[in-house]
């Protein structure tokens, strides 16, 4: 184990599940059947990591009330037909998270995703009951907001300096900053690793085995 870290705190999407494609796709015919204007992989890349109705409203800041549960159950309904065979996990995941609670971390999930989600992708990997705890956006505040990081320290018995949030986009590295906790920057999800270097994370990687390898003792990578 790292000497200074007894919790890690992972993101889902794009950290964890390769399943950023998937969510732009939903984004973009959420869009045409809601009749907006189609926003471009970039733009909706920048947004993922947020809540649903807080990436909404940053990709249509004029949207109404009637349109944005509109916008909502479309893409809902787009996201999880795009989803009836989950993502797959990138590279390691797996084998990695199975060698991190075999050395003793306490292991959760910090996710800009539903609950209802969350659940059902967990289900599908059989790990139901595999972090101590996990946080949904719609259970507490949204990205880039720590509570839900304060969540997971009160429940876990953790200290901010001794956990370590990992995450693929900006919202993952400001929550940990607003919770005085240090931070991974993935590079291979939502958002480059250039864009995230601001952000100050402990370790910056580019493949989740390279997590590994630094908790083990290896090489720092920034």
């Amino acid at each position: 184990m790292h000497p200074e870290y007894k919790l890690l705190i992972f993101d889902w999407d794009g950290t964890l599940a390769d399943s950023i494609g998937r969510i732009v796709e939903a984004m973009k015919t959420a869009a045409v059947r809601s009749a907006l204007p189609v926003r471009d992989d970039f733009a909706i890349k920048g947004i993922i990591g947020l809540g649903l109705p807080e990436a909404i409203r940053t990709l249509y800041p004029l949207i109404t009330p009637d349109q944005m549960l509109e916008f909502r159950d479309r893409y809902a309904q787009s996201y999880v037909s795009l989803e009836a065979e989950p993502s797959p996990l990138f590279a390691d995941v797996a084998e990695s998270l199975a060698v991190f609670r075999a050395q003793g971390y306490q292991m959760a999930v910090a996710t800009g995703k539903s609950r209802r989600g969350l659940d059902r992708v967990l289900k599908a990997h059989g790990w139901q009951d595999y972090f101590e705890i996990t946080r949904a956006a719609d259970e507490t505040a949204s990205k880039p907001d720590p509570l839900m990081l304060h969540e997971i320290l009160e429940h876990c018995g953790v200290k901010p300096e001794q956990a370590l949030m990992i995450g693929d986009s900006s919202f993952d590295l400001l929550m940990a900053q607003n919770a005085g906790m240090d931070s991974v920057a993935v590079g291979y999800g939502a958002q480059a690793l250039d864009s995230l270097r601001e952000f100050g994370p402990r370790l910056a990687i580019e493949r989740f085995s390279e997590l590994r390898t630094w908790l083990s003792g290896g090489t720092e990578s920034l």
